[in-house]
């Protein structure tokens, strides 16, 4: 193995500018380490070995001509299980799919990545269309965290947090209804925002429709703006355009002097685990010592669980039917039962968890005209065992009641991120939550990558297995 397994793409795209490394070398290096690792970890349900070394060779050909084609030209990078990517399957792990195709049509994200230059090396494991967070489906089995192969990845962009945990590329998409970026990056230790809603265009629209973002995945919040200066363009097919897109650029800085940041440890109304508490509170005093102006002080809303799960109910019963009772019987049981409650609902449910969705809107438009940025545990727990929805013991029912700092920033469309802050107890990651108005990407990110700079984490070589 060389260093290669250590570069970001900001590091690569330098190599190949001064041309001590070739696309080609990247990409064989890359695949070498996915047919090494990914049995342990399943990140990837999906690889195209082919497709992947023939876009590194002319990739390796316009550097050598010093006319490379876009700004992500020869880096490995991958696409979700649920984003239509031509000459690879989206089978959304489900096995209600087609497994033939045909497969000829990409999506606005894998479209862009492929004009930027991007070595597409193939399809990242989601759960049954992304439905939960955590990351098993009928299809293609469980995905595992890297740092304790006993333990789930988390989801739904559960494969994409295991490979960028890994460095199996180095650019992910990830997407995010209820958490699906944030909770796999906090789990694996890695980088990833969800965008103000509409920044970066979907199409084909997702089933959760308004709550529904995407976004890049990756170890470096530099990374993560590069890809977002690649995919956030308009695409005429996106029927739910939310964001201006304006390209995010981080201002160079070292400090976070004149931020004013708020900080809730549990909003009032979370359980959280010790270990993540004390390791988030540190991240805190981090800030502090960056130069923000943090106060603790709770964000000022009761727990929109209900309202979220309306939505997020209704959209898995629009989901389920367009499906015949045999494809049914195929499904995820849990996806299933959700649906099954959406089908319950009526339309006065539906609006009013519409009405009070917009209330939680309008309150957090006020709490920011006095915070900048709203910071808090991303998670209240560290990663548990694979192959459940919840903690086991636990008593919780579904993957949303162990997720509450996530879902209430889909409801609102704000731009929020996970970052790594360090490591609990258990020897296990932890993500600091970075939430801001939206429209303020921008503001998230600079935050994030200076508070990175300044404290940075420990990144893997190789999966661990302590089983």
């Amino acid at each position: 193995m060389t260093d290669i397994a250590n570069l970001t793409a900001v590091q690569l795209l330098a190599r190949y500018r001064d041309k001590s490394l070739s696309p080609v070398e990247v990409t064989e290096d890359t695949l070498l380490r996915i047919e090494r690792y990914n049995p342990a970890v399943n990140a990837y349900c999906h690889v195209d070995p082919e497709g992947a070394l023939n876009a590194a060779r002319a990739s390796e050909q316009r550097w050598f001509k010093g006319q490379p084609c876009g700004a992500l030209d020869g880096v490995p990078a991958s696409i979700k299980d649920l984003t239509l990517t031509a000459g690879m399957p989206t089978r959304k792990g489900s096995r209600t799919s087609s497994a033939t195709g045909p497969w000829d049509v990409d999506a606005p994200f894998s479209a862009f990545m492929r004009k930027a230059g991007a070595v597409l090396l193939g399809k990242t494991t989601t759960p049954e269309f992304g439905w939960k967070g955590v990351t098993d489906n009928p299809l293609y089995g469980i995905t595992r965290n890297p740092w304790d192969t006993r333990t789930t990845a988390g989801g739904s962009s559960g494969g994409a947090g295991a490979a960028a945990a890994l460095n199996l590329g180095v650019l992910h998409q990830g997407s995010d209804a209820g958490g699906s970026i944030r909770i796999p990056c906090a789990f694996t230790g890695t980088f990833g925002i969800k965008p103000t809603f509409g920044y970066v265009p979907q199409w084909p629209a997702s089933s959760m429709t308004i709550l529904s973002h995407l976004g890049p995945m990756t170890r470096t919040v530099e990374d993560a703006v590069l890809m977002l200066q690649t995919v956030a363009q308009p695409d005429a097919r996106d029927g739910l355009i939310g964001a201006p897109r304006n390209t995010p650029w981080l201002t160079p800085g070292t400090d976070l002097k004149g931020l004013r940041i708020a900080y809730s440890p549990d909003f009032g109304y979370v359980d959280v685990d010790p270990q993540v508490a004390k390791v988030v509170a540190q991240a805190v005093a981090g800030l502090v010592q960056l130069g923000a102006h943090v106060e603790q002080i709770d964000p000022g809303f009761s727990d929109p669980l209900e309202v979220f799960n309306t939505l997020w109910f209704a959209g898995a019963a629009r989901l389920t039917g367009q499906f015949s009772g045999a494809q049914c019987d195929l499904l995820d049981p849990g996806l299933l039962r959700i649906a099954q409650q959406g089908e319950r609902l009526s339309l006065g449910d539906f609006n009013a968890a519409l009405e009070a969705r917009a209330a939680l809107v309008a309150r957090m438009a006020a709490f920011h005209e006095h915070y900048d940025l709203l910071v808090s545990p991303m998670l209240p727990i560290t990663a548990f065992d694979a192959g459940h929805n919840v903690p086991p013991g636990s008593g919780l029912g579904e993957w949303m009641e162990w997720t509450p700092f996530s879902y209430p920033f889909n409801l609102t469309q704000q731009p929020a991120a996970s970052v790594p802050c360090g490591l609990a107890a258990n020897g296990l990651p932890v993500g600091l939550h970075v939430v801001g108005a939206r429209f303020a990407d921008e503001q998230v990110l600079r935050v994030c990558q200076v508070y990175a700079q300044a404290f940075p984490t420990q990144h893997l070589q190789a999966p661990k297995d302590l089983g």
